[in-house]
């Protein structure tokens, strides 16, 4: 199938390797963020709600002791640095004196078990590892300047919804394909107007590589939440003066839905996008009338594309909400071949925001980087004017007797039913059918759920071969990762399906 761009921009070339890019960069993030220190030494490149604010010169001051701190300490170019510091200024200082050094930063959840940590920090090698209550490394000023865009700047591990994660090896190339893209599909201010609002993970490419270097490319301030409350997120967005959100779906619902939303100032906000996990047509159009003067957008990406590698513009967040729009600048994507009859296919990207590879997992890298192509492991579908619409996971996808169902359809019409909060939909093993369609519902708070009204509900929307068959409702929110995608896997292995449910039309 013909690889899909539908837009050209300026300031991109393609390369011999067919490979868009633009024009011009940096060297290294370590240029990248001194550009921004010689243009605004003073002004506020980090806030810490309830902790520190800083200048760009004081960020640079002192990730250069870091940074000799970390020489001193041993820490060589190409060596790997764990980041275990949650959200916050430390986490920032961290990542850029890592960078000085020349080394490689390999980012840790904190929600990881001791387990997970371990195997992170041991896959990696890393030979010092930033952790709370340990003193940080500080020294005299050290900065490697010659740093090259091809050089690996991080490690970012998967958020392991099944199995152990794995080390998605990003260079600064990766890094400034996504920080140019994010601008260039949603233009901000570029000076140090920006103000973003970290309500997501920085060990996650979307508080990182979305919102933190972003703020860094373009000399803007970011705004970090060490927890995510949501009164301290409304109360931030007026006080802080934001005009840059980006988060999941599930932040904007629970926000939106505060009894006194209407009492907070939101009018600053001019750019907001969602993106992580699936959302509903319905929270769209609430967004986009609780934040009047902004600009609203889906972003889809992956680790391995260091964020972002589709879009969709505010023009056509109303109407085409159940795709996630068209490939950004640098990247082409396409279908793996389809299967007679159906248009729903493997999606395929190439561009300079994928990376190069796995760390220390050549199989796994094999498997997925293939003749320039990384295979996402989303199904999809692209239509004529090359919208891109993810339908299911490969892996997730039902194969209910021989017709295949698309889990993410299924949620996507099942939360149009008033009382649902959120689903999950996956398969429930069957001798007959092999799989049959089950639903893991929560209801909205305070809401009771009749599971027959759904089902009726659901069949007025879907097929009747998609409609699930196995409901759960529970009270407790789905087990996501730091992403904000539901974990699956977990949900496979606690609940506890019970009986069919039948019904008056189809099985």
């Amino acid at each position: 199938m013909s690889v899909i761009h539908p837009f050209r921009y300026e300031g991109v070339t393609r390369g011999l390797d067919g490979i868009l890019r633009y024009d011009t960069r940096p060297g290294s993030l370590v240029h990248m963020l001194r550009a921004a220190v010689d243009r605004f030494p003073n002004r506020e490149a980090l806030v810490e709600l309830g902790g520190e604010r800083v200048t760009y010169q004081e960020f640079w001051d002192r990730s250069a002791r870091i940074a000799g701190g970390l020489r001193a300490a041993g820490i060589q170019r190409g060596d790997r640095v764990g980041n275990r510091f949650g959200n916050g200024v430390n986490w920032c200082l961290a990542f850029f004196g890592i960078q000085m050094t020349g080394a490689i930063a390999v980012p840790v959840n904190t929600r990881f078990s001791e387990t997970e940590v371990e195997y992170v920090v041991a896959d990696s090698g890393c030979k010092y590892v930033f952790a709370p209550g340990l003193p940080v490394p500080d020294a005299s000023p050290f900065v490697v300047d010659d740093l090259t865009e091809k050089e690996i700047s991080a490690i970012f591990y998967t958020s392991g919804t099944t199995g152990f994660p794995k080390g998605a090896i990003t260079t600064h190339e990766n890094f400034f394909a996504n920080a140019e893209s994010s601008s260039r599909v949603a233009p901000a201010p570029l000076d140090s107007n920006y103000r973003t609002l970290v309500s997501v993970p920085l060990f996650h490419v979307t508080g990182c590589n979305s919102q933190f270097l972003v703020a860094c490319s373009v000399g803007g301030t970011t705004v970090i939440m060490p927890q995510f409350e949501v009164q301290k997120f409304l109360t931030s967005i007026s006080a802080e003066h934001i005009n840059a959100l980006t988060s999941v779906p599930a932040i904007y619902w629970l926000a939106i839905n505060q009894r006194n939303f209407h009492d907070f100032d939101v009018s600053h906000v001019t750019k907001l996008s969602y993106g992580g996990a699936p959302i509903a047509p319905d929270l769209v159009i609430r967004i986009i009338e609780a934040f009047p003067n902004a600009r609203i957008g889906n972003g889809f990406g992956l680790t391995e594309t260091a964020a972002m590698s589709t879009f969709l513009p505010h023009e056509y967040s109303r109407l085409r909400p159940e795709t996630v729009g068209f490939p950004t600048p640098v990247i082409d994507v396409k279908l793996a071949e389809t299967d007679a009859g159906s248009d729903v296919a493997e999606l395929l990207i190439r561009g300079e925001n994928v990376v190069p590879g796995y760390w220390n997992k050549p199989e796994a890298t094999a498997e997925a980087f293939v003749d320039g192509w990384l295979r996402t492991g989303d199904l999809a579908r692209i239509d004529s004017e090359g919208f891109v619409q993810i339908v299911d996971r490969k892996k997730d996808m039902v194969n209910r007797g021989g017709e295949n169902v698309y889990c993410v359809e299924v949620e996507n019409g099942i939360t149009g039913f008033p009382s649902v909060f959120e689903v999950a939909v996956m398969g429930v093993p069957d001798v007959v059918m092999g799989e049959k369609v089950g639903a893991v519902v929560v209801p909205k708070p305070g809401m009771t759920l009749d599971v027959n009204e759904l089902l009726e509900y659901a069949g007025s929307v879907l097929a009747d071969f998609k409609v699930p068959q196995f409901v759960v409702v529970r009270q407790e929110p789905l087990p996501r990762n730091p992403g904000g995608k539901v974990i699956k896997k977990l949900l496979r292995e606690t609940v506890n399906w019970g009986k069919q449910i039948k019904r008056k039309k189809g099985e």
